[in-house]
């Protein structure tokens, strides 16, 4: 029973939208930043601007009494504290500060446009400073952006590693997995323990965990050290290590500290941690973000032709295809990447016969990719991109993504 004309015309038109999945999920996360966005300002505006007003307020009045007991006018005044800002832009400041530009500060201020964090404390005041940053910005960022992933390609080896060894060790304490078994090629015998890969949400929870202790401890040595109170310090750690960097608070700034040398070590190893500790979990939360779209995708799936949906419910045989079904793939032709599952959409949906015209075409399409992936294998340059990853809305893609991929168990092929 073929589906009403118009149902089927309607199905076939949304399919061949322009607004397919991938671009359905990029506008409702767009969408959805702008309402964060929205949110936010809103948020900040109602708590941080009754503050400011009243600054502004008591800024006012100390400015005026201060030009009527010193008997100074208002434009000198304001003349002076503009060139007190610009003494502060070029570093200068009424306490004694450690040097900006010795090698130390220097380093330190390096190592802050790299990291993409900014503090902007320290700024290049000359010509060709400001024109070598954006040549040395342009490799350096690029460079530690590229060490960020390795370190998120090893990080999540190393906890996929180490939940695999748990989840082996607690089948063999419920008895299914026999005493003396040991990795090698007879673990491709264990079914239980074939394609097994950790879930996103406890690398997500471990890393949490790890950041938390990680921002607790260089909190403590802050406010020990600078002398800044414990919330200051957890709010100065998700600054630095999420490299957003608004500058207001900024570590090893005096000229002096007490056990100096330990002091700056340890606050480079807690930074260097953090960020490469925070990147890795913001990259695992936007895994978990991206499955939200997923499911917020499938409530606005097409519903226009039931049967089509009946008809998916309950697949017949595999390795067998409908009657006129080459007519009704909409002419779709073997792509350069072998995007094409013929043995899902071949798959034979009544006892109905088939033509010997059908079942040519679908062997024709299932050797022209055997063929290709054959001639992609041999040149070394196969292409592993899987139909169910695309399905599960998690594409090879390129970066953190890439490197996630077929690495946790939301995100593999072999869902």
């Amino acid at each position: 029973m073929m589906p009403p004309r118009g149902a089927a015309g309607s199905c076939r038109r949304r399919r061949l939208a322009p607004l397919n999945e991938d671009n359905g999920r990029f506008l409702l996360l767009a969408a959805l930043i702008a309402a964060y966005l929205s949110a936010g300002a809103t948020v900040f505006s109602a708590l941080e601007s009754p503050s400011e007003a009243a600054a502004q307020l008591r800024w006012n009045r100390t400015l005026h009494n201060f030009s009527r007991i010193f008997n100074i006018s208002l434009p000198e005044l304001r003349a002076f504290l503009r060139s007190y800002e610009a003494a502060m832009a070029a570093g200068i400041r009424v306490d004694a500060l450690r040097p900006r530009w010795d090698f130390p500060g220097a380093f330190y201020f390096v190592g802050t446009v790299v990291s993409t964090i900014g503090f902007g404390m320290t700024t290049p005041a000359t010509v060709a400073g400001k024109v070598f940053l954006i040549v040395y910005g342009l490799f350096g960022c690029a460079g530690t952006i590229l060490f960020f992933n390795l370190f998120l390609e090893r990080i999540i080896s190393l906890l996929a590693f180490i939940m695999k060894a748990c989840h082996e060790r607690q089948l063999r304490r419920s008895g299914l997995l026999p005493p003396n078994f040991r990795r090698g090629p007879a673990m491709s015998g264990v079914g239980s323990l074939v394609g097994w890969k950790p879930s996103v949400y406890h690398v997500m929870l471990i890393l949490g965990i790890f950041a938390i202790t990680l921002s607790c401890c260089a909190s403590a040595m802050y406010t020990a050290v600078e002398g800044w109170n414990y919330v200051d310090s957890l709010y100065y750690c998700f600054v630095t290590f999420s490299t957003i960097g608004f500058g207001d608070l900024v570590s090893s700034q005096n000229a002096a500290y007490q056990n100096q040398g330990l002091y700056r070590f340890g606050n480079f190893i807690f930074i260097l941690m953090g960020v490469c500790c925070i990147y890795s979990l913001f990259n695992v939360i936007s895994i978990v973000i991206k499955q939200v779209l997923n499911w917020v995708l499938k409530k606005f799936e097409c519903r226009c032709c039931p049967k089509c949906h009946k008809s998916s419910a309950r697949l017949g045989r595999r390795n067998a295809i409908t009657p006129g079904a080459r007519l009704r793939r909409h002419n779709i032709s073997i792509d350069a990447d072998g995007q094409y599952d013929s043995d899902t959409e071949g798959r034979r949906l009544s006892g109905e016969m088939i033509s010997m015209r059908d079942l040519t075409a679908s062997n024709k399409v299932s050797l022209a990719i055997l063929q290709k992936q054959l001639s992609e294998t041999a040149n070394g340059y196969p292409r592993n991109v899987c139909i169910n990853t695309r399905q599960n809305g998690f594409s090879a893609g390129v970066g953190a993504l890439a490197i996630m991929n077929n690495r946790l168990a939301e995100t593999s092929d072999s869902r």
